[in-house]
């Protein structure tokens, strides 16, 4: 597929927009220089907006636009229980957890951890992340990404990958989280309008309709078994969605892990001026992940169709579903293809510049300082900026022999996730709720949790994932309760103390969650 000028003028000007943002929003005051706090958690200065539009810019990435599109090709909307149950664990975290963490003023996820169980945990939690963040989500990001511009440009992935990196990297390094959490509302803005304009004409060109909602109306009447929302034990999509375990099951262990403990999700709430603006940001948030799959799962329903009547490629679409995405982008009319092209690039380097930061921060404030404790605030920050660099650089090596084997790179980075996501939660959750957890339960947790998994995975690999995911966690919660018990009372100083934390919520708030809950409700008692 072939750019045309009018698309190249479009992408040059969101990526001059985006660069003179980030430029503008990231100067400091003569005389003035930048420390931790400023860098790593925007000075505690964002408002509910930014903050909304962040993380959802920080979410929807490559993995989302590209994986989910090639699994609404081949599961169809079941998939979208990835995004609409995200919308009340979007509530639940700002109602619940944000009171937690924000009266206790930390940077970073394992600064909790130091706090609540001491040193050696934190340790283990920041090498796991810093690892994880690094080997699985930014390759994603990055082969995802690439592979979506190599189909549609005839560049190499590779150069595709160089390319992205080193623009997150040129707009993230300098302004650390304000330029990105600021130029995320360009981001998220693009995307939207973006994915829309591709879903329109995806279902606008389907034979047979005559505009977009029509087209709609066909794919559910020819295609129901793509719009169920609750798939039955002989679909062959079962093993990665079980039925009714897709409501009961694993995947809350999953969503909690990712949006109520993931450093590069929570540090936008952490950087919020006041309690009141992360909530509402998380509110905001949610609501936009109830609009998520109508921009990346409907329009890989529709590849199914324009596939069968030869409008599209179906062959290269059947060998490998993740090129869903490229197909629908190659076949857009000049002008709205370059606005296309400008969401995939939104949407990868949002998300690259988000982990590369939260990696910094990581590494510098939970790793670095504990072996240097007494450098320059300026010191700090130019450690974070070499961490992040080094850790795009490692992801770019690393993208191709770890994610480029793999048919669905969204369901894999789902599978590596799941090694770790129960020991998290049940860490947290038990650090918030049970006093007698103590350091030896934490362990417990954390290390037991890989280790059941990997035996699971390989003794019982006909348990579907999210199913092992839900009995890893339960396992992981009785022994961590049981070893915490059977070992040394906590300092009473590490616990959490409930009654002095305010868990009111605003009228606005109130009344945004109670409508994020009866759209989700009305969603599922639609398409069950």
């Amino acid at each position: 597929m072939a750019l045309e000028t009018i698309d190249l003028i479009i992408i040059a000007g969101y990526a001059l927009a985006l660069l003179g943002i980030a430029l503008a929003v990231s100067r400091e005051p003569k005389g003035r220089d930048r420390n931790t706090e400023d860098y790593f958690l925007a000075g505690r200065a964002l408002p509910w907006w930014a903050i909304g539009a962040s993380l959802i810019a920080s979410n929807i990435s490559a993995e989302q636009i590209i994986g989910q599109s090639g699994q609404g090709y081949a599961v169809g909307i079941a998939i979208a229980a990835y995004e609409w149950q995200a919308a009340l664990v979007l509530i639940i975290v700002a109602k619940f957890f944000l009171p937690i963490f924000l009266k206790r003023r930390i940077y970073t996820m394992p600064q909790f951890l130091a706090q609540r169980y001491g040193e050696g945990v934190k340790t283990l939690m920041s090498l796991f992340w810093v690892a994880l963040y690094t080997a699985v989500n930014l390759t994603t990001v990055l082969w995802l990404g690439g592979l979506a511009i190599s189909s549609l440009t005839g560049w190499s992935v590779f150069g595709a990958m160089a390319a992205l990196a080193a623009f997150a990297a040129l707009y993230s390094l300098y302004g650390g989280l304000k330029a990105v959490a600021l130029t995320d509302i360009i981001q998220v803005v693009i995307l939207i309008i973006g994915g829309l304009a591709i879903t329109w004409i995806a279902l606008d060109a389907l034979d047979g309709a005559d505009g977009a909602m029509a087209g709609l109306a066909l794919l559910m009447r020819e295609m129901p078994g793509h719009f169920e929302m609750i798939l039955a034990p002989d679909n062959p999509a079962y093993r990665d969605l079980p039925g009714i375990w897709t409501l009961l099951g694993g995947l809350w262990v999953l969503h909690f892990s990712y949006w109520g403990f993931n450093q590069y999700i929570i540090q936008r709430a952490l950087g919020a001026e006041s309690l009141g603006e992360a909530q509402k940001g998380l509110a905001f948030a949610a609501f936009l992940k109830l609009l998520t799959p109508f921009i990346v799962v409907i329009p890989g329903i529709a590849a199914v169709m324009l596939a069968q009547q030869g409008t599209i490629d179906g062959a290269a679409i059947a060998a490998q579903s993740d090129r869903t995405y490229g197909e629908l982008m190659a076949f857009a009319p000049a002008g709205l293809r370059g606005l296309v092209f400008a969401a995939l690039i939104a949407a990868v380097v949002s998300s690259l510049a988000s982990m590369m930061n939260s990696i910094s921060t990581i590494f510098t404030m939970d790793l670095y300082r504990t072996w240097r404790p007494d450098r320059a605030e300026t010191h700090y920050v130019t450690v974070g900026r070499i961490a992040a660099f080094a850790a795009i650089a490692v992801a770019l090596v690393l993208a191709r022999p770890f994610i480029g084997g793999f048919a669905s790179g969204f369901q894999t980075v789902q599978e590596y996730t799941g090694f770790i996501a129960p020991g998290v939660v049940v860490v947290f959750l038990l650090g918030f709720f049970d006093r007698r957890s103590n350091a030896a339960g934490a362990y417990t947790a954390l290390i037991g949790s890989i280790a059941v998994n990997v035996v699971l995975k390989f003794a019982a690999p006909e348990v579907p994932f999210i199913i092992r995911i839900w009995i890893v966690f339960v396992i992981a919660l009785v022994a961590a309760a049981l070893v915490s018990r059977f070992t040394c009372r906590p300092d009473e100083r590490q616990t959490v103390r409930m009654g002095d934390i305010a868990f009111a919520t605003t009228p606005l708030f109130n009344t945004l969650s109670v409508a994020v809950i009866a759209i989700l409700t009305g969603l599922y008692v639609w398409l069950w």
